[in-house]
């Protein structure tokens, strides 16, 4: 039983044994969490048949969304298709459209007739090969010369009639959509389905001739977007389809209806076209960002005139109903797996816990939920593994290490490396190396070293950037950004130096968080300043100083913490995005907001006072906007107006 705790300091304001106490509800819709927006826009998409395209990480709810959408439409306007020869033109098959159910009846009773009638062609085949040897026979008087000959005969005869039986009269339909026992709209999954399967095909016929082959209307193959007619058809990276499935796509979705036909020129298939067959279906289009660039105008153009555009939420507020929420989730995994036991109240609030560590943001919950699930499986499998009835909070936190992504076992493995060679001294002080910190993928913290050395330039005024690690487009420009900075701050001209900098053992480095690392880094080599080993930094860095935040804060500061790195440096705006684990809560967080603060914490403190040379401009708190404009009216009024900074 689940009851109401009020004053309580745990994460979940309600009591109960475990989730078996917790109801799931039946509708999918009802089952989706924090992603209200797009829960209402799906709402009035099933109401009103209209498109959506979902855009967002993969793992937050989209095909899910799809799935719903199905349930909410009506089920009682189902139609059967069905495919008929057609006789005047064999190679343009008619379509016939039948209410739910009587499309199987039909094809049923015409083969009922199909069996009678080639039971009467048999008995004929065998009936008139039998009497005409009889009646050779009885003509010759039962001759005995003439009796083989006469068999002979009747048996060619045979053979004969049997070839000549053709199958043109005994063509059924062939049903291409059966909704007999459809108790709900279609919902059609044509994720990754190539141009075939998507519209429809028919099948090459090796035997065109000599009535061997298979009639054409029998070889169509209907496509998913006809068995999604009435109901959904969800497509998940929609990009990923060529320019020419995408157009056909676009034609469907005008026309409501599309015809089958061979998709490769080179086959026989190619010569037969089926009347238009009704697609009549609501499009759940989804995929990430990337999505969009790849994306048909055309095709996206249908989908916003005649529906929504969504983007999916990553996080949602972190409140006693979303906790609620989370705690249902964990019902709903369990339900659906049937493979693991249900979870004690502890279990859920570390799940609730890892929920608020994977947001990244403070006061958040992560809405990641595929990637939560996977940790809900993997606690369940120990819980069972170690003869648990009930998955135990334990299992949990045994699970968090257990499963882990592929990026973050590489960046574990790296570390190792790095300390088995030495690679970070963290008991020394170095000129113009910086331990910087970077994220693999979402969740594999690393340590980043950034070395900087200054060299003459070639040329006077010649002086350039170098810098290594295939630097993608923002990283480069991150590095650009710098050199405003150090030519404004540190009272040098940096024009006729040669500023190299080296991401060590690191490629394809992309964003602009290592931006305070390599300013550090360069501010040390041409100062001739040591670095303290043991501090690791991310943030990224305006022309001006200031500290902006970044993301993955609470990855990269555990990936310092296991190198053995003492001190985190972090921007100020990124403290409370932090949700360590017990183990690392030693490690010392030192939040900044200016690239002096920086510098004073990751200096040796014989050269902090370099920091001071970075110290930002007063700032001058502006007053309210009515007094602004108080203000600017007495000095239009003045004849030599006078400006204040």
């Amino acid at each position: 039983m689940v009851t109401v705790t009020k004053g309580s300091n745990t994460l979940l304001d309600i009591n109960f044994h475990d989730t078996s106490e917790i109801s799931v509800p039946p509708k999918l819709i009802d089952q989706i969490l924090g992603q209200e927006k797009a829960i209402k826009i799906v709402k009035k998409a099933a109401i009103q048949g209209r498109h959506v395209l979902l855009i967002g990480d993969p793992g937050t709810g989209k095909s899910l969304l799809g799935a719903a959408a199905s349930e909410m439409l009506p089920h009682d306007v189902m139609e059967d298709i069905l495919v008929v020869a057609n006789p005047k033109n064999p190679n343009n098959p008619r379509i016939v459209t039948l209410p739910s159910g009587e499309g199987k009846i039909r094809v049923e009773m015409a083969q009922e007739r199909a069996r009678k009638e080639e039971g009467r062609r048999n008995m004929l085949s065998i009936f008139i090969p039998i009497l005409v040897v009889l009646l050779v026979m009885m003509w010759a008087k039962f001759d005995p010369q003439i009796v083989p000959g006469a068999l002979l005969a009747g048996i060619f005869l045979f053979m004969v009639m049997n070839s000549m039986r053709g199958r043109s009269e005994i063509l059924v339909p062939k049903i291409l959509v059966d909704t007999a026992n459809v108790t709900t709209a279609p919902f059609v999954d044509a994720t990754g389905a190539h141009s075939g399967a998507l519209l429809g095909d028919v099948r090459h016929d090796p035997y065109q001739s000599g009535g061997l082959g298979t009639p054409p209307h029998e070889r169509v193959e209907v496509g998913l977007i006809h068995k999604a007619n009435r109901g959904i058809c969800y497509i998940d990276e929609v990009g990923t389809f060529s320019i020419k499935t995408q157009q056909q796509l676009l034609t469907a979705l005008q026309e409501k209806k599309f015809q089958i036909t061979g998709q490769s020129e080179l086959s026989s298939g190619a010569m037969v076209r089926t009347e238009p067959v009704p697609c009549n279906f609501i499009l759940i289009a989804a995929g990430n960002q990337e999505t969009i660039r790849n994306l048909h105008p055309a095709l996206r153009s249908r989908i916003r005139g005649q529906g929504y555009e969504v983007f999916m939420d990553k996080v949602m507020e972190d409140n006693i109903t979303n906790r609620r929420k989370l705690a249902r989730f964990v019902a709903q995994e369990v339900a659906k797996d049937l493979k693991i036991p249900h979870f004690t109240k502890s279990a859920v609030e570390q799940v609730i816990y890892e929920a608020q560590r994977r947001s990244g943001r403070a006061n958040f919950l992560t809405l990641m939920l595929r990637d939560l699930g996977g940790l809900i499986r993997t606690a369940g499998d120990l819980a069972v593994e170690r003869g648990h009835q009930l998955v135990e909070e334990t299992d949990i936190i045994d699970a968090k290490n257990l499963a882990i992504t592929l990026e973050s076992q590489i960046t574990s493995d790296t570390i190792e490396k790095y300390k088995e060679y030495n690679l970070v001294r963290i008991k020394m002080g170095l000129v113009g190396r910086v331990n910087g910190l970077a994220v693999l993928g979402n969740t594999g913290g690393i340590v980043m070293p950034i070395e900087a050395a200054i060299t003459p330039a070639l040329h006077s005024g010649a002086g350039r950037i170098y810098a290594t690690g295939q630097l993608r487009v923002i990283a480069r420009e991150s590095v650009q950004n710098i050199s405003a900075l150090i030519k404004n701050y540190l009272g040098k001209e940096i024009s006729n130096m040669d500023i190299h900098i080296q991401f060590v053992g690191t490629h394809g480095v992309e964003g602009d968080s290592a931006s305070v690392t390599i300013a550090t880094a360069v501010v040390s080599a041409i100062e001739d300043a040591p670095i303290r080993q043991d501090t690791a930094m991310t943030g990224s860095l305006s022309v001006r100083g200031q500290v902006l935040p970044i993301g993955g804060v609470t990855y990269k500061a555990e990936a310092a913490a296991r190198l053995g790195i003492k001190r985190v440096i972090i921007p100020i705006q990124n403290y409370g995005d932090l949700k360590l684990d017990k183990q690392y809560e030693g490690l010392e967080i030192i939040t900044v907001s200016h690239f002096s603060e920086v510098l004073r914490n990751a200096l040796i403190p014989s050269k902090a006072f370099i920091a001071d040379r970075f110290k930002p401009d007063t700032a001058i708190e502006m007053e309210e906007e009515e007094d602004l404009v108080v203000v600017q009216k007495k000095q239009n009024t003045s004849s030599n107006p006078t400006v204040t900074t």
